[in-house]
């Protein structure tokens, strides 16, 4: 078992690596040639340019400037510099919320450690059990600072109930009041936002087929009969798979031709060649650029002809379609209602944003989604299993003194003093650390598998999966499987009824072990956050090898985003040890409360400067972080109340059984308080802001923004001069076009139209397959469009007022 010895050897190890991985980032992220790597926000917004520019050939390279070498840690002010309302402006709600996970750890932590210091540790350690105790059982220094060293039947456990009440209250009073803003915040983003497509569009899944009928046309019979006043168009979904992978090939041809391009313009005396055979090794040397041009063109026919197949097809058009209507009242309604009397039909949801559609779970057929999920859930079961082999290994490190009594062969290496520190004090957190870094990745794809089709709900699905393997391997499984190691001996050579009782004294030392976790994850992990070492390799090495234009150069920058499936249910497991050893051993706080701290830091840094999110859900994944953090009390109160019981306090355990009650009367409370504004979007907002936006602009051409916004995104195209053009449904005149090759070049990323004050609005450029504008009494009309999509933005006016009579449609007088 690790001594304070062990602790401290960790300690300094960890502090050092966390002081390295920040002094090199301080150092590296003044340097010219990684100012992509450290600053690629600020790229993509178009709002920094390379310094490279500029400077003389060293310069491009390396900072020449002395003085910035002096300041190079004036990226923590910076950091903190920004207002949570600048935050929401240039990253969005979902970054904002997820820093406040961080205040909220340290605004229930810090009163807690105080406390937890200055009451308990003195009347843990004048007890001294542990003392009559220590040849039964393998105790250390820090156990004396737990609730271990506190005599059955003492009085002294009335401070330890204590304490757990008013740590109990005073965390469901922080969880209360963060719920509260957090839902405000998310109601007055969402009222304050400007027209996006997601506010009008539902998605429909599980569309019937209707012999004789194309799912287009039973999709716009069904919403015209049964929504006639709102229904307004809807987006057919293609499964266009084969499709993608031409598109995919075309651009990979396209980047060649380029950079053929760029190396005869800078060396015009001499054509590019290449040769015909195996990978360009072997074979015919022909002109580089004639070969990709004349690729590209042949590629270009085949698209033209698999889009017409995909367009003309039936079978390509998938049991699915979005469904957009004239106001958000109208979408809200068909949102959130039953559409049909079989309810496994015509299901109806809120369409995720156009950039959070994952397009390739939509062709899963809804039949096989609760085959799926049932097969991923015993997958899931099996893998957290399978990993308590590796958790008990890990486990064996960390309690050296429990083998060496079962196997004393091991003892002449054990006993080396800086082996012994190493291996109980640093190796098992790292040991964990490295089992676990692949974890996140395998729950991502199982989560895919699922069906789910949105990034943010991918995520959320991941990070539950991720949550409940933590609470079950790396909490529980560590408690159990490092108890039975640790006491081995006395298990062994006990009787049955002292069991519990050893029991009892051993879960408290396992706080030994999580104080090393926590250096390694929390402060050695962290601090290797914001150094990107793996991006940093990794964009060089393309930049020596692959990048060959401008969008290489792009593309190759990776800014990534917050990591929810990863960070959330670490943030929660660090909830979970604080609040279960606050009580137990209160010692582990202060390697918390560190944790939030630079966490806080570091991820606030991130956001401003690095991460790009794909996409914003208003917060959605709080519920779930305000639900974790109450079954962490729960299960902090449970374990105190088993602990007491193994203690002989059967006068004082009693009254712990209130706890768990109020805790979850608390958490109905809240979810029925604040949890609809995360899940439903109520009618009287809708209705508001449709007549706000009827007075202030009430000639919008609504399906012109509407018609083609959930288009598959590989229907998207650029000219060969890398210049983005549009191919997009003309909703104002009326022809039949056949697409040309013209029109097929290759795709290109979505472009943004941006608002300072909110998120981006989602443009998409489309050479898209003709959009059916259907009428009841005539066939289908193809149109397309050549103009841009408007961006549209809200005046702020005064709320309308709006008076109903059960007896005539609504009539509404706005003031």
């Amino acid at each position: 078992m690790a001594t304070l010895e062990d602790i401290g050897v960790s300690a300094f190890i960890n502090i050092v690596t966390a002081f390295a991985f920040l002094l090199a980032f301080a150092i590296l992220r003044i340097q010219p040639i990684n100012d992509r790597v450290y600053f690629p926000k600020w790229y993509i917004k178009g709002e920094r340019t390379s310094p490279r520019r500029s400077r003389n050939y060293v310069g491009k390279f390396v900072n020449l400037n002395v003085m910035t070498y002096f300041t190079f840690l004036n990226w923590m002010p910076q950091a903190m510099r920004r207002s949570e309302a600048e935050i929401i402006s240039h990253a969005g709600v979902d970054s904002a919320v997820f820093l406040r996970i961080y205040t909220l750890g340290l605004k229930i932590f810090v009163p807690m450690t105080v406390l937890a210091l200055l009451i308990l540790i003195p009347v843990n350690v004048s007890s001294g059990t542990l003392f009559f105790l220590r040849k039964e059982l393998v105790v250390s220094d820090i156990d004396k600072l737990s609730i271990s060293n506190v005599r059955p039947e003492s009085i002294r456990f009335f401070f330890h109930i204590g304490l757990q009440y008013l740590f109990t209250i005073w965390t469901c009073y922080m969880l209360y009041k963060e719920y509260d803003y957090v839902a405000s915040m998310r109601m007055h983003f969402l009222a304050s936002q400007h027209r996006r497509a997601e506010q009008f569009t539902v998605v429909v899944r599980n569309v019937p087929h209707v012999h004789g009928h194309s799912v287009s046309d039973t999709v716009d019979h069904f919403f015209q009969t049964n929504h006639p006043n709102h229904y307004l168009c809807h987006q057919a979904v293609y499964n266009a798979n084969k499709y993608a992978k031409l598109v995919r090939q075309r651009e990979r041809f396209q980047n060649w031709l380029d950079y053929n391009q760029l190396k005869f313009e800078r060396h015009p005396e001499k054509r590019p060649t290449r040769k015909t055979g195996f990978l360009g090794l072997c074979g015919e040397r022909i002109d580089s650029i004639e070969y990709y041009k004349q690729q590209i063109k042949q590629l270009d026919k085949i698209l033209t002809s698999e889009r017409q197949k995909i367009v003309k097809d039936p079978k390509s058009v998938l049991p699915v379609a979005f469904v957009s209507f004239n106001s958000r009242w109208g979408a809200a309604v068909c949102a959130q209602t039953q559409q049909s009397k079989n309810p496994t039909l015509w299901l109806t949801n809120w369409a995720p944003e156009p950039r959070d559609v994952f397009w390739r779970n939509l062709a899963i057929p809804f039949f096989s989604l609760t085959i799926r999920k049932l097969v991923i859930s015993m997958s899931v079961f099996a893998l957290v299993f399978f990993y308590m082999i590796p958790i008990a290994f890990v486990q064996s490190l960390a309690n050296l003194e429990g083998l060496e009594r079962v196997a004393p062969f091991l003892r002449s290496v054990i006993e080396l003093k800086f082996i012994k520190s190493f291996l109980q004090g640093f190796l098992p957190g790292l040991a964990l650390k490295v089992f676990l870094y692949i974890l996140p990745t395998v729950l991502m794809i199982m989560s895919k598998i699922e069906g789910h089709i949105a990034f943010s709900t991918l995520e959320r699905k991941a990070a539950s999966k991720y949550y409940y393997f933590m609470l079950v391997n790396v909490f529980l499984g560590s408690i159990v499987t490092g108890t039975a190691f640790e006491q081995l001996h006395s298990f062994l050579h006990q009787s049955a009824t002292e069991i519990p009782r050893t029991i009892g004294v051993s879960i408290p030392m396992k706080a030994t072990f999580f104080i090393t976790y926590i250096m390694v994850d929390g402060w050695a992990g962290i601090a290797s956050e914001i150094l990107r070492l793996k991006p940093l390799v990794i964009f060089h090495l393309k930049n020596m090898f692959l990048v060959k234009t401008e969008r290489d150069r792009e593309k190759a920058m990776n800014p990534g985003s917050v990591d929810f499936p990863e960070t959330l249910p670490s943030l929660q497991l660090y909830f979970l040890l604080g609040l279960v050893y606050a009580v137990i051993t209160p010692i582990l706080l202060p390697f918390i409360l560190v944790f939030f701290a630079l966490a806080y830091l570091v991820y606030r840094h991130q956001i401003i400067n690095v991460y790009n999110q794909q996409y914003e859900s208003v917060a959605a994944f709080w519920p779930l972080v305000h639900s974790r953090i109450i079954a962490s009390l729960l299960i902090s109160q449970l374990l105190l109340m088993g602990l007491l019981s193994t203690k002989k306090a059967a006068n004082s355990t009693p009254l712990l059984v209130v706890l768990p009650v109020l805790t979850l009367s608390f958490h109905k409370y809240c979810k029925n308080r604040f949890e609809p504004a995360f899940r439903k979007y109520p009618l009287e907002e809708a209705m508001a802001k449709d007549m706000l936006e009827q007075t202030t602009e009430p000639g919008i051409n609504l399906k012109a923004c509407l018609a083609d916004a959930y288009l598959h995104p590989i229907f998207r195209s650029f000219e060969e001069e890398d210049e983005l053009v549009q191919v997009r449904l003309d909703k104002h005149q009326t022809h039949t076009v056949s697409p040309s090759t013209s029109e097929l070049s290759s795709p290109s990323p979505p472009r943004y139209v941006h608002h300072p004050s909110s998120p981006p609005l989602y443009v998409y450029h489309p050479p898209s397959p003709p959009h059916y504008v259907d009428h009841p009494s005539s066939p289908p009309q193809y149109v397309y469009d050549h103009s841009s999509l408007p961006h549209y933005v809200d005046h702020p006016s005064s709320p309308p007022h709006y008076v109903y009579d059960p007896s005539s449609p609504p009539q509404y007088v706005y003031h």
